[in-house]
């Protein structure tokens, strides 16, 4: 079997880099860091460019792609550290109408674990909790979900380690609208989404390494000719290369197991590659200048979504001794 991506596949993600390089570049994203909200214009522009239309059937005005071509999607929003609801209006836009053409966004949040987070809260138009705890033997949890206007929903401030990520804590919603959802799919899919996101951002801060490392001179050479230099830049790589692996591979097999490992990987290339890029840029990548940082606080965010490293731990050893 051949894992390699198609010619589509390569040209999807390949358009979806250049369109978020044209609209989302440095000086867009510096500015999001002051107003991270979503940008409703340029939501309307993905929504044209089917970015989350893309698993909907093309009969309901989809593109009528899969799980991996959204993977490969996600990967690029996560390189460019796009903010914003992105996996919720990924896997709700058949769900909530307006979605998928951009017209609206909508929140996404999991109510089986304290405290119940909202991000994004003031760019959503609508939010929809799951909820439900893991049965006893089962791999994953199983529960309901329902909907609510933003403005029905009952939150307080909560600090946020990612500035380009504000966040609420949602104290009372009103559970009058149930959603037909597959709650644990929904779990499984942003889990994926999630960790394909930490990899865009894995990939992305072993480019900013490695090119810091070959421009930087030290003792009148490039730093990245020195030992120490280079082994940090490909252990970064040996990272981010494993986790896409994994990512990849999750996505065809859509196997809980698969996605709880592959999002694993993925938030140690995230965590850890964020950490070591900065000690490549020395000095330099402490500073606010330096988009070093949004990485590393993106990634911890991201680690604690859909699936802290200790509750996938726990669930792949216990795999591992059933």
């Amino acid at each position: 079997m051949d894992f390699q991506l198609t010619d589509e596949q390569r040209a999807l993600k390949d358009g979806t880099r250049e369109l978020l390089a044209g609209r989302f570049g440095r000086d867009r994203l510096r500015a999001a860091v002051e107003d991270p909200g979503p940008d409703r214009a340029l939501w309307r522009e993905l929504g044209a460019a089917g970015f989350f239309a893309l698993r909907l059937p093309e009969k309901d005005g989809g593109v009528g792609l899969g799980l991996p071509e959204a993977v490969l999607v996600l990967e690029e929003a996560g390189r460019a550290l796009l903010p914003g609801p992105l996996v919720a209006c990924q896997l709700l836009a058949g769900v909530v109408d307006g979605v998928a053409t951009g017209e609206k966004t909508v929140g996404l949040c999991e109510g089986a674990r304290e405290p119940v987070l909202w991000e994004h809260p003031a760019g959503c138009d609508e939010l929809i909790l799951v909820e439900g705890d893991e049965e006893e033997g089962a791999r994953e949890r199983t529960g309901g979900a329902y909907r609510s206007a933003s403005d029905r929903v009952s939150c307080a401030p909560f600090a946020s380690v990612d500035p380009l990520t504000p966040l609420a804590r949602v104290l009372d919603l009103p559970r009058t609208e149930p959603v037909a959802l597959d709650v644990p799919r929904l779990r499984r899919e942003a889990a994926l989404l999630t960790a394909a996101q930490q990899l865009g951002s894995a990939v992305r801060t072993v480019e900013m390494a490695a090119g810091h490392a070959r421009e930087r001179e030290q003792f009148g050479a490039p730093i990245g000719s020195f030992q120490a230099v280079k082994q940090l830049c490909a252990q970064m790589l040996i990272r981010a290369e494993m986790a896409r692996s994994a990512v990849y591979a999750a996505s065809i097999t859509e196997s809980v197991l698969d996605i709880t490992g592959a999002k694993l990987l993925a938030d140690e290339a995230a965590v850890r590659n964020a950490r070591d890029c900065l000690q490549v840029h020395g000095g330099m990548g402490f500073t606010w200048e330096a988009d070093v940082h949004l990485h590393l606080k993106r990634a911890w965010l991201r680690a604690e979504c859909w699936g802290a490293a200790g509750e996938a731990e726990e669930l792949l050893a216990a795999d591992l001794i059933a």
